[in-house]
């Protein structure tokens, strides 16, 4: 015979007693998982924790699955998901991602970094916090950039309105650093003649079928345009650059440069480094004007 413990009563059946389990507000019943808990706590627990369960414990609504579940919490609550915490109002969330040393986060642009050293380098370089002072060293060109890896990349584009490519600033970079201090030695002539501008051109040959597909590395492309805008990227061209300090490559410079400004070596935590970087950079600009 069937026995109720908490209210000393006996049933005919199981089925009798799982019934006054499911409808008496004195017990907590798990019906889908046909358990009996013995606290409320004790169920909330279960229901939480429980893989059979996918029960929102901030409002208390249970969901099919986890990804109904989790497109409720992010639309519905301000939860935390690397601390597991839910607040009140997004204000609440985004003070709690700033004060709190498990992230690193950037109020103002409402977003995050992987590391204090990444979010260090966004708010020393990004143009929402220090504005955009440095003029574009090109020709009847009017921009102006936060950073001088911004700069740099901006020319290495070809996007300067003042022609200046990617080969005229390996050639001036070349120049400045006859040393090769952040440069490596090329086997050739002197760079006394203007640096050759060489394009690949990719045709309709390059369908496989499929995609446009890189002769070179095999890397597939939905448009011959991506495809030739990949050919002409520095990603098939040697790493000419390094840093100093711990000898990482680079196939530009503007990827040596924010290298440099990211300080993530240190390697700019030694003086004569910093004099010869800045040496190299402001020689760099001072020949593109005058060319």
């Amino acid at each position: 015979m069937a026995w109720c413990n908490s209210c000393d009563r006996h049933f005919v059946s199981d089925v009798a007693l799982r019934s006054h389990y499911e409808h008496n507000p004195r017990h907590h019943w798990c019906k889908k998982c046909n358990r009996h808990f013995s606290s409320d706590s004790a169920i909330l627990n279960h229901r939480i924790h429980s893989s059979a369960h996918h029960w929102c414990r901030c409002c208390g609504t249970e969901f099919d699955g986890d990804d109904e579940l989790e497109e409720h919490i992010d639309s519905e609550h301000w939860h935390c998901s690397d601390c597991d915490e839910f607040f009140e109002a997004e204000m609440w969330l985004r003070l709690h991602y700033w004060g709190s040393s498990a992230h690193s986060y950037c109020v103002l642009c409402d977003r995050h970094f992987n590391n204090d050293m990444s979010l260090g380098h966004h708010m020393k370089y990004s143009s929402i916090h220090v504005g955009r002072s440095i003029p574009c060293i090109g020709p009847n060109c009017t921009k102006l950039f936060p950073s001088v890896s911004a700069l740099t990349h901006h020319l290495e584009s070809s996007a300067c309105n003042s022609r200046i490519k990617r080969a005229h600033v390996n050639a001036f970079i070349r120049s400045v650093d006859p040393q090769h201090f952040i440069t490596k030695p090329l086997i050739r002539g002197p760079l006394d003649t203007d640096p050759i501008i060489q394009y690949t051109t990719a045709t309709q040959a390059a369908w496989n079928g499929h995609h446009y597909q890189c002769y070179f590395c095999t890397k597939e492309f939905f448009t011959l345009i991506a495809l030739n805008q990949h050919l002409n990227s520095p990603a098939h061209e040697a790493k000419i650059y390094n840093c100093p300090h711990c000898q990482v490559e680079f196939r530009c410079f503007s990827g040596l440069v924010q290298h440099v400004e990211s300080e993530v070596c240190g390697v700019m935590r030694f003086q004569r480094v910093k004099q010869i970087m800045a040496a190299v950079v402001q020689t760099a600009a001072a020949r593109m004007l005058l060319a």
